[in-house]
């Protein structure tokens, strides 16, 4: 596949190493690779820093560690900071806690148009599954393991035919999630990126959307292609979470493009 455009894989993360590891692994196997990997970290401890350093050396791309003090929950910042350090045109984000179909990266590639943003889907892991994979992993067997999704099977399927025709139909902004989005540089910049004032756990990925569509770039949604899994964890506290889809849903109302403390503050 000839691109002319830089892609980055921009990953969230915060203290699960072997998860993180296990993503960054999936990455190496994948059939298109982006042109480089930041990892965004929101202050894990040296553990992360060591399963980057030990995923760097079997990647055949370049690989970023962007670190900030851990002073709670602060994705939106640190995601700010992570698209800073990109050099891509266009980025491709998730979070470390899911594993790549092969087809992942060449899924986005393939429909990466100017003036659109990417809403993905995901395929959720329960605890037990999630276990083995970690095992296998760390025991060298994960090159025959199988993934099949627990919950919302429907997005573990990768079936571009029906990929094609799905993307007609409408979606709402306010549902997209982080764990698989995409979308260029210019537009996340000409939005500010993400609101710094989302902070703890919730919404900060629905609010992007609310203001990247009040911007006027459309959303496509990409389903039965870029297929990844969740890892299944132990939720965080989501005592802001009531708060930030207030403030989402207000942007959204009120038709606010521009975050006035975002990725120009960051």
């Amino acid at each position: 596949m000839v691109r002319n455009e830089r892609v980055s894989l921009l990953i969230s993360t915060y203290n699960w190493p072997e998860a993180l590891e296990l993503s960054l692994y999936s990455l190496s196997k994948q059939s298109v690779l982006p042109d480089e990997v930041i990892i965004a970290d929101d202050g894990s401890t040296s553990d992360t820093a060591e399963a980057i350093k030990r995923a760097a050396k079997y990647l055949p791309v370049p690989v970023k560690h962007i670190w900030q003090e851990d002073k709670g929950f602060r994705k939106s910042l640190i995601l700010n900071k992570g698209v800073k350090a990109a050099t891509g045109d266009y980025i491709i984000q998730i979070d470390g806690d899911i594993v790549m179909d092969r087809h992942f990266i060449e899924d986005h590639v393939s429909v990466m148009k100017r003036g659109y943003f990417i809403r993905g889907s995901r395929s959720m892991l329960n605890e037990n599954t999630t276990r083995k994979l970690i095992y296998k992993f760390k025991s060298g067997q994960f090159e025959n393991a199988r993934i099949k999704g627990d919950k919302n099977r429907f997005n573990s399927m990768r079936i571009k035919l029906l990929s094609k025709l799905i993307k007609y139909l409408k979606s709402d902004v306010r549902g997209v999630k982080g764990c698989n989005v995409a979308y260029w540089k210019d537009d996340f910049i000409k939005v500010n990126g993400y609101n710094n004032a989302m902070q703890g756990w919730g919404h900060e990925d629905m609010e992007f959307a609310c203001r990247m569509h009040n911007a006027g770039v459309k959303m496509r949604r990409l389903k039965f292609r870029a297929v990844v899994y969740h890892l299944f964890h132990e939720y965080y506290s989501r005592n802001n979470a009531v708060r930030n889809k207030e403030l989402a849903m207000k942007i959204y109302s009120d038709s606010v493009s521009y975050a006035i403390d975002g990725y120009m503050q960051s």
